[in-house]
């Protein structure tokens, strides 16, 4: 259960279902059936979809319905340039100021997800791999730094749950992952930033062909103008 008012409960509980993949991109929300499923009025709901819509996690189209936002490969892409931008200027800033302590909390948190990769918890592999990332933003004392690149990762972060099944992609997160840090402990600023990129890029690299593949989840491309 999410802390906090009735609306901001039903907002995380909301978005949490949109990014795991529990409610499909293009799938309808009916507004009765989410206010038993969470035991709150349509007040609340009512106020979560407007966040969502503002996120654009969600379609609201007057007369129709609501909808979860299928896929833009032009948002994720965005997104995943955002997000790179901030996390190689993180790990050069760490390569230097990281402490001990700090890196122990890395070293931690792999060895997490390599037991809940051998226990085939994939879910409690992502959230680790999640708060991996939050740390290396967390570590440079930027306050901000972490938010903004949770909004700009937003669209991949829900994309990228369609590619964690594919074989072997668990397994090759944990080893971009323990290069990371292993250049951090170097203090290896620029084999840091090279280990960063390469683990980033992925995500693109698998989606790509998902578009072509599934494109009942994807916002069809606009024409191009002649």
């Amino acid at each position: 259960m999410f802390p906090g008012p009735l609306s901001n409960r039903a907002f995380l509980s909301l978005k949490d279902a949109i990014l795991n993949l529990a409610y499909s991109p293009g799938e309808a929300l009916r507004k009765p059936e989410i206010c038993e499923a969470l035991g709150v009025s349509r007040s609340p709901v009512s106020e979560a979809i407007t966040k969502l819509a503002a996120e654009g996690l969600v379609k609201v189209i007057p007369q129709a319905g609501t909808y979860v936002a299928r896929f833009s490969m032009d948002e994720i892409r965005e997104g995943a340039f955002l997000r790179e931008s901030l996390e190689l200027g993180a790990v050069e800033y760490l390569a230097e100021s990281i402490t001990p302590e700090q890196l122990a909390l890395l070293k931690r948190n792999l060895v997490i997800q390599k037991a809940l990769l051998d226990a085939g918890d994939v879910a409690g592999f992502y959230k680790m791999d999640a708060e991996m990332h939050r740390l290396l933003m967390e570590f440079t004392g930027f306050k901000r730094l972490g938010q903004i690149a949770e909004t700009s990762w937003v669209h991949v972060n829900r994309a990228r749950q369609l590619i964690l099944p594919e074989p072997g992609r668990v397994e090759a997160t944990i080893e971009e992952h323990r290069r990371i840090v292993e250049a951090l402990g170097a203090r290896d600023a620029d084999a840091a930033r090279k280990a960063t990129r390469a683990h980033l890029r992925q995500l693109i690299r698998y989606l790509e062909p998902l578009e072509r593949e599934r494109p009942d989840l994807f916002e069809p491309r606009k024409p191009a103008r002649p």
